[in-house]
């Protein structure tokens, strides 16, 4: 604390031109110099560390939308198995990128500040012997001028002071003098292999990263031609047929022969007391049995004459009375049969569609199972719930496989919809 106050008490007798002050104007502009060069190397390394942090961050990032391309270019698009390694070239590229920022350009950097510290300390030192040297004169002369008679003792000491302060002083300060100007001058060929060293990797990295965004972008004007020819199009109806089928199919292996079916009636109508009852036929066979009970007959496909003549026999439908069979009756019942022909000519009937008390035109009904959205303008869009009655083709030749032709009871639409969203009713 007295040494640090006794120079700041010279330095302020110095300052007032109390004391002499010795002066350097060389080594001022060393000194300067020398705090011009710190500042610049301490901004370059913050500069350095930044860049180094954002291009780690730039890796990251690259890799994740590499992985996010390759995961949505799919596989039969051309040049799939291309995408996973040129994302690996990617990250490898930045790797090496940061790997030389790191290590042969912010390393090296943080070496050449050090010795800064060093210096820094010595020219404070410096100062400190410089204060001490003029404080030495000052007093020898104050000496000298002050004793009026001469004591030789005094002024052998003040000299002897004065020259051990001057000694010390000069040694630090040439040595500042060769080091300071070596210092400021071993920027430039620092300099240059800094930014060499950086800017070779960048050019390194970014002639090689463009030869890779290159090779992508030529995947992607070939999906580009390819796509243009059709090779992709995406036809809606082929892919809602090949879709899993969800309406019920029926084993024809294990349906029993006519003879062996056990016939339950059912949608059982209260008639009048009439002897004679109509017969109709839907989705298979549909008759009145004497005891006025509707009977039908699920999942048959019978040719409408054989079928009356059996009717007719009671060779198979042992519950119809077939004594209330005329021969007036006999013409609807073939009307109906081949009706049904028809129909079975366009449709498939799924098992457990309703085909009696319907009106006129359509063949049965069904309710969606899932939303669907129509694709194209002659197609019906509806939600999950609806009630859709199915119709004939206008034309038959227009049917395709797995899609049918109905209207919505919402609203009256009429379109194509497929199977596999609906179930019958």
């Amino acid at each position: 604390m007295l040494i640090a106050y006794g120079d700041r008490q010279k330095r302020l007798l110095q300052n007032f031109g109390k004391a002499d002050k010795t002066t350097d104007e060389l080594f001022e502009v060393y000194q300067n110099n020398f705090n011009k060069q710190q500042n610049t190397a301490n901004r370059l390394q913050k500069e350095l560390k930044n860049y180094y942090n954002c291009s780690r961050e730039m890796q990251t990032a690259s890799k994740s939308l590499m992985e996010c391309v390759q995961e949505i270019y799919e596989q039969e698009w051309p040049g799939h198995d291309q995408i996973h390694l040129k994302g690996q070239t990617l990250e490898l590229l930045w790797g090496d990128l940061c790997h030389k920022i790191n290590d042969q350009c912010t390393i090296p950097l943080s070496t050449y500040l050090s010795q800064f510290s060093e210096i820094r300390n010595k020219i404070a030192k410096r100062g400190r012997k410089l204060v001490d040297y003029d404080g030495c004169r000052h007093t020898v002369e104050a000496v000298e001028s002050t004793s009026k008679k001469r004591d030789d003792i005094k002024v052998a000491k003040a000299r002897e002071q004065m020259e051990e302060a001057r000694r010390l002083y000069e040694v630090l300060n040439k040595e500042l003098h060769e080091e300071l100007p070596a210092l400021y001058d071993s920027r430039i060929p620092f300099l240059v292999s800094n930014l060499q060293t950086l800017f070779s990797a960048e050019n390194t990295f970014h002639s090689e990263y463009s030869k890779v965004s290159a090779q992508f972008c030529d995947l992607v004007d070939l999906l580009a031609s390819e796509a243009a020819k059709g090779s992709y199009h995406t036809n809606g109806r082929h892919i809602m047929a090949s879709l899993p089928n969800t309406t019920l199919s029926v084993d024809t292996n294990a349906v029993k022969p006519y003879e062996e079916i056990d016939f339950k009636p059912t949608n059982r109508e209260i008639k009048s007391n009439q002897d004679l009852q109509r017969i109709s036929v839907t989705n298979g066979v549909t008759a009145t049995s004497h005891t006025g009970d509707t009977v039908r007959v699920d999942n048959t496909s019978i040719d409408t004459n054989e079928s009356l003549n059996k009717i007719e026999n009671n060779s198979i439908y042992p519950s119809i009375d077939s004594t209330h069979i005329t021969d007036s009756h006999k013409p609807e019942i073939i009307h109906e049969l081949n009706e049904k022909d028809k129909a079975e000519e366009l449709y498939d009937i799924p098992i457990g569609a309703t085909t009696t008390d319907l009106p006129p035109g359509i063949l049965y009904k069904v309710r969606s199972t899932f939303k669907y959205a129509a694709v194209d303008e002659d197609e019906l869009s509806f939600e999950t719930g609806e009630v859709i009655d199915v119709i004939d083709y206008e034309d038959p030749e227009e049917q395709e496989e797995g899609w049918l032709m109905g209207v919505r009871e919402l609203n009256g639409e009429r379109g194509l919809f497929p199977a596999n969203f609906t179930r019958p009713i």
